[in-house]
This record gives C-alpha cells, sequence and structure tokens, in this order.
C-alpha cells in the first residue's frame, strides 16, 4: 500500500503516452461496395422519374416535418381529402444478379 494511503495503481503519477480511441464501427466505410451506383442515395429526389406523381408531392410536404408532427402530417396525406398527384405505374426497381 502506498505510503499516502491511496490505491493508485500508477507510481508518483505518472502516466504513459496519451492514444485517442477509435469509435465501433460495425461495417467499415472503407469496406463497403454498391452493387448498382443508384444505391448510394436513399432520397426519394434521387431515384428521378419522379416529377408531378403523387409520391414526389406527398415528399415535398413532408420532407420539412420533423419529430412528432410528421404521424400527423402522415395520416392526414393517406385521407381521401388530400390531392397529390398522379398515381403512376412505373417501377424503379434494382435487379440483383
Amino acid at each position: 500500500m502506498p505510503v499516502n494511503g491511496s490505491i493508485d495503481s500508477k507510481e508518483n503519477g505518472k502516466q504513459g503516452p496519451r492514444r485517442t480511441n477509435t469509435r465501433f464501427q460495425r461495417v467499415k466505410a472503407s469496406e463497403v461496395t454498391f452493387a448498382d451506383e443508384r444505391l448510394k442515395n436513399n432520397a426519394f429526389n434521387a431515384k428521378g422519374g419522379t416529377e408531378g406523381d403523387y409520391g414526389a408531392k406527398a415528399s415535398a410536404d413532408l420532407i420539412v416535418t420533423r419529430g412528432a408532427g410528421f404521424r400527423k402530417e402522415k395520416n392526414k396525406k393517406k385521407r381521401g381529402s388530400y390531392r397529390g398527384g398522379e398515381i403512376t405505374m412505373e417501377s424503379h426497381s434494382i435487379k440483383f444478379t
């Protein structure tokens, strides 16, 4: 036991060289590869071909809504009184092989 009564394991207060800890990353960003370039941006506007349709209008209205008010605004859009754009049957799928 040290003379001054403390249970410090380091002698005379000397510390080793400081090192910075690296934060935990389950997925390393440098090791990620994309099967298709379109997968890099997950934003609604990034998919293209959405000008004037129902989803584009709803996205424009909801993109500014954050937090608890989002659910209320989303449910308002689902009611019959909401008039968005045209509902299309166009597909924006990405085929993986």
